[in-house]
Protein backbone atom coordinates (compact mmCIF):
# COMPACT_ATOMS: atom_id res chain seq x y z
CA UNK A 1 0.00 0.00 0.00
CA UNK A 2 1.25 3.49 -0.86
CA UNK A 3 0.35 6.37 1.46
CA UNK A 4 0.68 10.11 1.02
CA UNK A 5 1.85 11.83 4.22
CA UNK A 6 2.15 15.47 5.21
CA UNK A 7 3.30 17.49 8.20
CA UNK A 8 2.19 20.80 9.66
CA UNK A 9 5.91 21.38 10.27
CA UNK A 10 6.66 21.60 6.55
CA UNK A 11 5.86 24.48 4.21
CA UNK A 12 2.56 23.85 2.45
CA UNK A 13 2.94 22.51 -1.10
CA UNK A 14 2.37 25.19 -3.73
CA UNK A 15 1.37 22.64 -6.32
CA UNK A 16 -0.40 19.27 -6.27
CA UNK A 17 2.06 16.71 -4.84
CA UNK A 18 2.68 14.64 -1.73
CA UNK A 19 5.39 16.02 0.58
CA UNK A 20 6.23 12.44 1.56
CA UNK A 21 5.15 9.05 0.24
CA UNK A 22 5.34 5.81 2.22
CA UNK A 23 5.51 2.52 0.32
CA UNK A 24 5.90 -0.34 2.77
CA UNK A 25 9.08 0.32 4.77
CA UNK A 26 10.31 2.94 2.27
CA UNK A 27 9.66 6.68 2.55
CA UNK A 28 10.56 9.33 -0.01
CA UNK A 29 10.19 13.08 0.25
CA UNK A 30 9.34 15.31 -2.63
CA UNK A 31 12.17 17.64 -3.53
CA UNK A 32 12.48 20.22 -0.78
CA UNK A 33 13.56 23.80 -1.33
CA UNK A 34 14.32 26.31 1.43
CA UNK A 35 10.85 27.67 2.08
CA UNK A 36 9.85 29.25 5.36
CA UNK A 37 6.95 27.25 6.82
CA UNK A 38 5.00 30.32 7.94
CA UNK A 39 5.62 32.88 5.20
CA UNK A 40 6.18 30.48 2.29
CA UNK A 41 9.13 32.64 1.20
CA UNK A 42 12.44 31.29 -0.01
CA UNK A 43 15.37 31.58 2.41
CA UNK A 44 17.87 34.18 1.20
CA UNK A 45 21.63 34.14 1.56
CA UNK A 46 22.94 31.52 -0.84
CA UNK A 47 23.40 27.79 -0.96
CA UNK A 48 24.62 27.30 2.61
CA UNK A 49 21.62 29.07 4.14
CA UNK A 50 19.21 27.34 1.75
CA UNK A 51 20.69 23.93 2.57
CA UNK A 52 20.52 24.64 6.31
CA UNK A 53 16.85 25.67 5.96
CA UNK A 54 15.98 22.51 4.02
CA UNK A 55 17.68 20.33 6.62
CA UNK A 56 16.00 22.24 9.45
CA UNK A 57 12.58 21.81 7.80
CA UNK A 58 13.27 18.10 7.44
CA UNK A 59 14.38 17.71 11.07
CA UNK A 60 11.26 19.53 12.29
CA UNK A 61 8.97 17.21 10.31
CA UNK A 62 10.61 13.84 11.01
CA UNK A 63 8.75 13.22 14.31
CA UNK A 64 5.44 13.67 12.48
CA UNK A 65 6.42 10.77 10.21
CA UNK A 66 7.85 8.67 13.06
CA UNK A 67 11.24 8.84 11.35
CA UNK A 68 14.73 9.87 12.43
CA UNK A 69 18.04 10.53 10.73
CA UNK A 70 18.95 6.93 11.60
CA UNK A 71 16.30 5.87 9.04
CA UNK A 72 17.72 8.11 6.29
CA UNK A 73 19.64 6.10 3.70
CA UNK A 74 19.91 8.36 0.65
CA UNK A 75 19.73 12.00 -0.39
CA UNK A 76 19.85 13.65 -3.81
CA UNK A 77 21.01 17.25 -3.94
CA UNK A 78 20.31 19.50 -6.92
CA UNK A 79 21.98 22.90 -7.18
CA UNK A 80 22.17 25.72 -9.69
CA UNK A 81 25.41 26.95 -8.08
CA UNK A 82 27.80 24.01 -8.09
CA UNK A 83 30.78 26.32 -7.56
CA UNK A 84 29.37 27.06 -4.10
CA UNK A 85 29.09 23.40 -3.13
CA UNK A 86 31.43 23.90 -0.14
CA UNK A 87 28.57 25.89 1.44
CA UNK A 88 26.22 22.94 0.95
CA UNK A 89 28.81 20.70 2.61
CA UNK A 90 29.12 23.06 5.60
CA UNK A 91 25.38 22.98 6.27
CA UNK A 92 25.34 19.22 5.68
CA UNK A 93 28.18 18.55 8.10
CA UNK A 94 26.40 20.52 10.83
CA UNK A 95 23.65 17.87 10.70
CA UNK A 96 25.92 14.89 9.97
CA UNK A 97 29.05 15.54 12.04
CA UNK A 98 32.08 13.26 12.17
CA UNK A 99 31.14 10.00 13.86
CA UNK A 100 27.50 10.01 12.73
CA UNK A 101 26.59 7.78 9.78
CA UNK A 102 25.59 10.01 6.88
CA UNK A 103 23.30 8.73 4.13
CA UNK A 104 24.48 7.93 0.63
CA UNK A 105 24.40 11.17 -1.35
CA UNK A 106 24.23 12.23 -4.98
CA UNK A 107 24.82 15.80 -6.15
CA UNK A 108 23.71 17.20 -9.49
CA UNK A 109 24.22 20.57 -11.12
CA UNK A 110 21.06 21.85 -12.80
CA UNK A 111 20.16 24.99 -14.73
CA UNK A 112 17.06 25.98 -12.74
CA UNK A 113 14.98 25.02 -9.71
CA UNK A 114 11.47 26.01 -8.55
CA UNK A 115 11.03 29.60 -7.31
CA UNK A 116 14.63 30.41 -8.28
CA UNK A 117 16.01 28.28 -5.45
CA UNK A 118 19.69 27.44 -5.60
CA UNK A 119 19.30 24.08 -3.79
CA UNK A 120 16.70 21.31 -3.76
CA UNK A 121 17.09 18.03 -1.86
CA UNK A 122 15.05 14.85 -1.83
CA UNK A 123 15.44 12.25 0.92
CA UNK A 124 14.80 8.51 1.14
CA UNK A 125 14.22 6.61 4.37
CA UNK A 126 13.82 2.97 5.34
CA UNK A 127 11.93 2.00 8.49
CA UNK A 128 10.88 -1.58 9.07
Amino acid sequence: MIESLSSANLPAPRFRYSPLVKAGPFYKTAGMIALDKDSGKLEEGGVEKETAKILNNLLNALPDFDLSLDDLYSASIFTTDFDSFPGINQAWEAVFPEGQRPPARTAMGVTALPLNAKVEIEFMFYKN
